[in-house]
């Protein structure tokens, strides 16, 4: 059965994506912990980070490196804080999250956003991807 980061990817339900490539996909958490909040997935499906093969565990992080330095670009902060908890989607992920201080990576603490504010973040952060990683 597929998971609804699956569904997600592959365009099933609506998202707000930031990047993409065929291992991998980066959308706007939908229940942020601050603006700019991005989940990185692999779009094979494995329930824990620490299953994955090597190969595909240093893929996905060198994703999310990358889909970090365009948050940063995009969004003003002072780090980009990572976080793997995995509990609450049956689908690795890795949260990215733009943070001025330690108090941000909060998960208690939510905050709510417009359509239009989410949709405005996830451009400004996929042109700042493009912009630092061109199609070849």
């Amino acid at each position: 059965m597929s998971t609804i980061f699956s569904k997600i990817a592959a365009g099933e339900i609506p998202s707000y994506p930031v990047a993409a490539d065929d291992r991998h996909y980066a959308f706007l958490d939908i229940n942020p912990v601050a603006p700019g909040h991005v989940l990185v997935i692999p779009r094979k499906e494995e329930d824990y980070i620490f299953n994955l093969s090597d190969e595909d565990y240093l893929a996905l992080t060198l994703f999310a490196k990358r889909v970090a330095k365009a948050i940063e670009k995009a969004v003003p902060c002072k780090r980009v804080g990572v976080a793997i908890i995995g509990l609450e989607v049956p689908h690795t992920h890795i949260h990215l999250i733009p943070i001025n201080s330690e108090a941000d990576m909060d998960f208690r603490h939510k905050t709510e956003l417009a359509p239009g504010e989410m949709a405005a973040i996830a451009k400004s952060i996929a042109e700042k991807f493009d912009e630092l990683y061109p199609a070849d």
